[in-house]
């Protein structure tokens, strides 16, 4: 078979938090652009039998496996050991962010012939090539094969479109319910990297606090295939859509322009929050329904481990400037960190409570609890080093123990109860009230009264994705 034939390179998504995969619509393009006709699957909704029973004639030459996050991994050395049982000569490249930071493992025991992290698609372009013209991978910019390490890509694309014909329909995802009804959503993005370094995220030891723009044409006419698709709501994927506010604001305003019905929600940090206040009316008017931003903890002592470079009162004030500009705050949460306490537990909880944040945190995010992947910078930051356990690669993070055994019991408590919640489908304030009273039982208190509501009128329940989980 040869590489130009259709399906000889297949694309694999394993999970993009609910989304039709924008990483590998991009691969498809760029690998299109360049002659190619891969196949792809999504195996977050399509099972791997189906698509080794559809290739089992024809073989497979080059799989490659995305792997933005850690479920992903997870997902992706399942499906890839199954593929080298199947096709034991296919070369199996894996590539995103978890790529590279588990690349020993991968490469070691993980199935993979190559990995590549970063700006990935034009060295996917380029692996494709060398293994057509059997030229040294070696050549490969950014490859990391066995006994040769390599830096993540990190270099500007000349990017086409995401390509997305192939990938299933958008009605298989992830939906915006506002008001009661349920609206088609997809992933796009303006940006990839980050500038900043927060020692939790897997972003900094890949991008090194350097971001790259997705031109405005390029973002534009993914919008149109989207919506031809019937769009309705985008998700703008970026690590923090503010990070280039004058690219990110412009592109949200012409999109507005071409499709005023369409809304969106972003992602972006509490400080960049209050750095462009400003922006936030125009983002509503252009059709912003939600912010999403990590507020991790109330914590001041965590939140300065975390390298976040806000505070609790940055998170109160960055609340009220979304409030003034009518856009809901839903907060990402990190309860579970080796500086939290029990007190910081409670006080999270209080705080969700008194300023109506029930119907915008999804019970999971109060089970969150700190991953260290190897070459996290937390990994070598010296007051992690006393709770840091040892690397186990097959769960691709280190192990660490909380000083206070009630933190740990609380963790395991409260992710026992997100997931029964999850599964029989319980009402978030049931789930909210149970979860409380496991953490006031472990610090041995017993509440007689609620807490005192703030001066906050009653709110609508605020717009939400169905897919609840935010990192």
């Amino acid at each position: 078979m040869a590489l130009r034939d259709p399906g000889a390179i297949q694309v694999l998504s394993c999970y993009e938090l609910g989304h039709q995969p924008l990483a590998v619509a991009s691969a498809l393009g760029f690998l299109e652009r360049a002659g190619f006709r891969p196949a792809a699957t999504d195996l977050a909704v399509d099972p791997l039998d189906r698509l080794l029973e559809r290739t089992a004639d024809a073989g497979v030459d080059l799989v490659l496996i995305s792997v933005p996050m850690h479920t992903a991994l997870h997902i992706g050395v399942r499906a890839a050991r199954r593929i080298r049982t199947v096709w034991p000569s296919t070369h199996l490249c894996f590539f995103g962010l978890y790529a590279s930071l588990n690349a020993e493992h991968l490469l070691s025991s993980g199935g993979a012939d190559s990995i590549v992290s970063g700006e990935v698609e034009s060295s996917l372009v380029e692996l494709a090539q060398a293994l057509e013209h059997s030229r040294p991978l070696e050549e490969v910019g950014g490859l990391w094969l066995p006994g040769r390490p390599a830096r993540p890509h990190l270099a500007r694309l000349d990017f086409p479109p995401p390509s997305r014909a192939g990938l299933p329909t958008l009605e298989r995802y992830a939906r915006l319910v506002q008001d009661g009804a349920e609206h088609r959503a997809a992933a796009i993005e303006t940006s990839r990297g980050c500038l900043h370094h927060c020692r939790h995220c897997p972003i900094p030891p890949i991008y090194r606090g350097r971001f790259f723009v997705v031109p405005q044409s390029v973002v534009l006419a993914d919008v149109r295939a989207l919506v031809a698709r019937g769009a309705q709501h985008l998700t703008f994927g970026d690590p923090d859509f503010l990070n280039g506010p004058r690219h990110a604001l412009a592109v949200a305003r012409a999109i507005h322009g071409e499709y005023p019905e369409l809304t969106f929600d972003v992602t972006t940090k509490i400080e960049h929050i209050l750095r462009h206040r400003n922006a936030f009316p125009a983002l509503a008017e252009h059709g912003c329904v939600f912010v999403v931003s990590a507020v991790e903890s109330l914590s001041d002592e965590v939140l300065r481990h975390l390298d976040k470079r806000h505070t609790r009162q940055d998170v109160l004030e960055a609340e009220r400037v979304l409030a003034s500009a009518g856009i809901p705050l839903r907060p990402s949460l990190l309860p579970f960190t080796p500086w939290s306490t029990l007190d910081d537990y409670l006080e999270l909880l209080d705080w969700i409570e008194t300023h109506d944040l029930l119907s915008a945190v999804d019970p999971v995010q109060l089970s969150i609890r700190l991953l260290v992947p190897p070459g996290s910078l937390l990994a070598h930051y010296p007051p992690m080093r006393p709770h840091l356990g040892p690397l186990v690669p097959e769960a691709f993070s280190h192990t660490w123990v909380h000083p206070d055994p009630r933190m740990d019991a609380l963790q395991r408590e409260v992710a026992e109860i997100a997931a029964a919640a999850a599964r029989s489908g319980e009402r978030t304030e049931v789930t909210f009230a149970r979860v409380r009273d496991a953490a006031e039982r472990r610090a041995g208190r017993v509440r007689a009264v609620p807490p005192r509501s703030v001066a906050i009128p009653p709110r609508p329940i605020p717009p939400r994705l169905t897919e609840p989980w935010f990192c």
